[in-house]
């Protein structure tokens, strides 16, 4: 640094003060004469500026909810993996967490978690839209239903299966499928299609509920040729027995078919719909530590994701959120890798874990879908961006 002698400054006139850029005098006058010309622009500025910025939150029109049953965070990475890091999943630019744990078990079921997301409240293990006292609980489709929007479900599992069943019945036993059937009737829901034929035809109380929905006027679908001339109305799509078969046992293209079936169908209402579709044998893979059963259904569930995210991007108007309800078998890859699509794997239970489950959100609305929540958050979200009440 230069350091100017004491006499430099000592024998400066007033006028070389002035003019001298190095004069001190100099710098104190600039800056008295500045500064208040800074200060009257800054609040000029600010002057023009509304009193009172609300920042706007995009609003869906539709919501898709995927639900990967068992589906971890680390299925997740296995199935990444599997795909050579080309996840349609990964495609979600909003990312968070979800806590689990149900009313009375730090581990979730299926159905405490299907009716934590459908009604926004915790529920115990075994239960199907009721509260731990076992009063009805109001859900998302339900819900959506009373404000004029087309409803759907798809599953890969009998359409009375826990998750499936959490937006659309209301009992304390999960097992109780010919119950659950007769809970179909007692919406409005326009598609839903999957497995689970048998509850409805063939009951021990020689109820055909069939009938009953031919009645409600419900094209009733067998097979997957049957709904694909559909173009318009209410299809129920039992479309087997018991649960549908594996996807490396011929099932197929089931889910991808049926969900995109049902967006046509659902996205006639002006108004809007709510659809839940979930690849459900993620999970029966997960409880059988067979990790090809898994990733095969994991994959089939991403290839779906990808097509509704290619809807919901052309649409404009579609939040596509994509969680699980918990992990099957405490899953961890110990070696892998992504060039040929392999893993290494160790389970540490055939039965569901306590930890948290990732959330990918896109479309409308979808920032709100990031950081650390509950899965009864994921109710609370969707209701605030459908406007609902």
């Amino acid at each position: 640094m230069i350091k100017f002698p004491d006499s430099v400054w000592k024998n400066q006139t007033k006028a070389s003060k002035i003019f001298d850029p190095f004069s001190m005098y100099y710098v104190k006058m600039r800056i008295n004469f500045i500064l208040p010309l800074f200060i009257g622009v800054i609040e000029a500025a600010l002057a023009q500026q509304p009193a009172d910025i609300t920042v706007s939150i995009r609003k869906p029109r539709n919501i898709i909810l995927m639900i990967g049953d068992g589906m971890g965070t680390t299925q997740v990475y296995a199935t990444l993996t599997a795909k050579k890091d080309k996840l349609n999943i990964a495609r979600c630019k909003y990312t968070g967490l979800v806590k689990t744990y149900s009313a009375d078990d730090y581990v979730t079921d299926s159905a405490a978690g299907a009716t934590a997301y459908a009604t926004g409240e915790k529920t115990n293990n075994g239960y199907l839209g009721v509260d731990v006292n076992g009063v009805k609980l109001n859900t998302i489709l339900e819900i959506a239903e009373n404000h004029g929007l087309s409803t759907g479900l798809v599953a890969t599992c009998s359409v009375t299966h826990a998750t499936p069943a959490g937006f659309i019945a209301h009992t304390r036993n999960r097992d109780d499928n010919e119950k659950i059937a007769l809970d179909f009737l007692k919406t409005g829901v326009d598609v839903f299609i999957g497995g689970g034929r048998k509850y409805f035809e063939i009951r021990s109380d020689h109820i055909n509920l069939i009938d009953s929905l031919k009645k409600k006027n419900y094209f009733i679908a067998g097979t997957l040729s049957d709904i694909e001339h559909v173009t318009s109305g209410k299809i129920a799509g039992l479309l087997y027995s018991g649960h549908p078969p594996r996807y490396s046992e011929g099932r197929g293209e089931m889910l991808s078919i049926a969900a995109l079936k049902a967006i046509e169908i659902l996205n006639k209402n002006e108004k809007g719909f709510f659809l839940m579709v979930e690849g459900s044998q993620i999970d029966w893979g997960g409880h059988l530590k067979n990790t090809n059963f898994s990733l095969s259904e994991a994959i089939d569930f991403d290839n779906v994701a990808g097509k509704i995210l290619d809807f919901a991007g052309a649409d404009g108007e579609t939040l596509v959120i994509i969680t699980a309800d918990h992990e099957t078998g405490g899953l961890t890859l110990v070696d892998g890798n992504m060039q040929k699509g392999t893993v290494k794997e160790k389970y540490t239970t055939f039965n569901h874990t306590g930890v948290w489950v990732s959330v990918f959100a896109s479309g409308p609305g979808a920032e709100e879908f990031t950081g650390i929540m509950q899965n009864t958050d994921i109710f609370r979200k969707m209701i605030m961006l459908y406007g609902f009440n």
